[in-house]
């Protein structure tokens, strides 16, 4: 903590078909999602490892969460735009804005997820 302002540490997505969602992001990020159940409620947790820097989060499904593009709105980095932009058609997503230049600090695009959630995307070049 610096100054009183925290790094992110987690992060959900709302989702409503868990297995869909997880399949969407297992073929854009070339990963593999683990499910947990919390009680009534599903998850499908990004890889992670505690000694990596960034945040860790999931995919939800639970009845307090409901996906929708005015929400919170998350950028995952990705060191190819373009190569996940591909894979989002692929899997029934939809990309919203391509891959933009954002000066020094490098570029992003927007992404639709099969939920309805909108995500961004951000690369160094």
């Amino acid at each position: 903590m610096k100054d009183g302002i925290h790094t992110v540490g987690w992060f959900e997505i709302p989702v409503t078909d868990l297995e869909r969602a997880c399949a969407f992001y297992e073929h854009i990020f070339s990963t593999k999602l683990h499910i947990h159940q919390m009680g009534e409620d599903a998850m499908g947790w990004f890889p992670m490892n505690e000694d990596d820097c960034g945040s860790h989060g999931s995919l939800i499904k639970c009845e307090e969460y409901k996906p929708c593009h005015k929400g919170v709105k998350i950028y995952f980095s990705t060191p190819d735009i373009e190569a996940v932009l591909v894979k989002v058609g692929e899997k029934d997503g939809e990309v919203i804005t391509e891959k933009t230049a954002i000066g020094e600090h490098g570029f992003y695009a927007l992404i639709e997820d099969t939920e309805g959630n909108h995500i961004g995307l951000h690369s160094r070049s």
